[in-house]
């Protein structure tokens, strides 16, 4: 079974940066495509960013456009979020999902998910 597990939410001022971690533990890691996922309480989960199985390939929401990087290391079978110039309405608990089909921002597509990550961004 694909089990995966977020790291590195907190608190941050705005403008400030953090970066997320998923580790993906389970056969195949190479072969998902990959992407995050942010939810507000009380707000449906929303796109953040995807990458395809190899890295050569990434998508992004336009409000996170130019600010947050996605990628990957497939021999540490672990994705990333690096997030820069955050704001407060970035704030949210933050998810990573794998999808053993192609590149996608629709959440249903994503076939397994992370427990999530609280990010809080002040101002």
């Amino acid at each position: 079974q694909v089990q995966l597990v977020e790291s590195g939410g907190g608190l941050v001022q705005a403008g400030g940066s953090l970066r997320l971690s998923c580790a993906v533990s389970g056969r195949a890691f190479s072969s998902y495509a990959m992407g995050w996922f942010r939810q507000v309480s009380g707000k449906e989960r929303e796109f953040v960013a995807t990458i395809n199985w190899s890295g050569g390939s990434r998508s992004y929401a336009d409000s996170v456009k130019g600010r947050f990087a996605i990628s990957r290391d497939n021999a540490k079978n672990t994705v990333y979020l690096q997030m820069n110039s955050l704001k407060p309405e970035d704030t949210a608990v933050y998810y990573c999902a794998a999808d053993q089909g192609g590149i996608s921002s629709f959440s249903f597509d994503y076939d397994y998910w992370g427990q999530g990550t609280q990010v809080t961004v002040s101002s």
